[in-house]
């Protein structure tokens, strides 16, 4: 796809509506965009990809959290910790993503939308119930969150899609996150995340190849306002409402992707 006005203005859109519905449930929206970007551009390498994706997330991210902040809706205490242990597997990500084929690339993100897919749909049997203190207060089992952020930090940066995908499961199904609370720590967390990756990219010169930068400018305008749009909208949605809005996000990307593997 040659790069024109029309194609800034297309991708703007894009941009809004995987902002809106990434913010909505706390993923960064970059699940939703790689495989898109996989789709419109059928020729360009996995490095191009995942860092056109990450920055978009990035600005995704950024812009989430300065509305779930308005709503003292994150755990900044959580976000802190999980953040700083998804740096290291950012880096090395957003690095071994350069050495990888196309197709293997493809196989991988099919193979992690619906091993999530799974792991959401199990619902409340593998769900971990949050641990009280003695005040009732809700206790964070931080140090395994920490091990998980800096699997999901590399996971993320690898292919592209932010890690809220991820995160957001593992924080509501195996740390006790309330929904809404993690949608909104996650944010936080992606942008910690995702901005070291995209500095990665950066000092690589992945911005450079064909119009990777003009391609990214236009998708991160849509999805900061997205992003404004997606967390009004989420105050008004419940947990398990966004939950099922996950899953068949997910499902369609993978049958979608699946369709170009065989």
């Amino acid at each position: 796809m040659a790069f024109s006005t029309s194609t800034a203005v297309l991708l703007v859109v894009l941009g809004f509506g995987v902002g809106s519905f990434g913010t909505l449930v706390g993923a960064g929206g970059g699940f939703i965009l790689t495989p898109v970007l996989l789709v419109l551009y059928p020729h360009d390498s996995p490095q191009t990809i995942s860092a056109i994706s990450i920055a978009v997330v990035f600005f995704n991210a950024a812009s989430g959290s300065v509305a779930y902040a308005r709503q003292r809706r994150t755990d900044y205490r959580s976000g802190l910790i999980f953040g700083a242990a998804t740096l290291p597997g950012a880096v090395v990500g957003a690095i071994a993503v350069t050495h990888v084929s196309r197709r293997f690339f493809d196989a991988v993100m099919v193979g992690v939308l619906l091993g999530i897919a799974a792991w959401l749909l199990g619902g409340d049997r593998l769900r971990r119930e949050p641990r009280t203190g003695p005040e009732g207060a809700r206790q964070v089992p931080l140090v395994k969150g920490a091990v998980l952020s800096l699997i999901v930090g590399f996971v993320s940066s690898f292919l592209g899609i932010g890690g809220g995908i991820i995160h957001v499961p593992l924080m509501i199904q195996a740390l006790g996150f309330p929904v809404h609370i993690a949608t909104a720590t996650s944010h936080f967390v992606l942008a910690i995340m995702s901005g070291a990756a995209t500095v990665t990219h950066l000092v690589q010169g992945s911005y450079h190849v064909g119009h990777g930068l003009r391609r990214t400018l236009s998708l991160s305008a849509g999805v900061i306002v997205g992003a404004q749009l997606g967390a009004r909208v989420s105050t008004r949605v419940t947990g398990r409402t966004i939950q099922r809005l996950l899953v068949v996000a997910i499902l369609a990307l993978s049958v979608r992707l699946i369709f170009t593997l065989v």
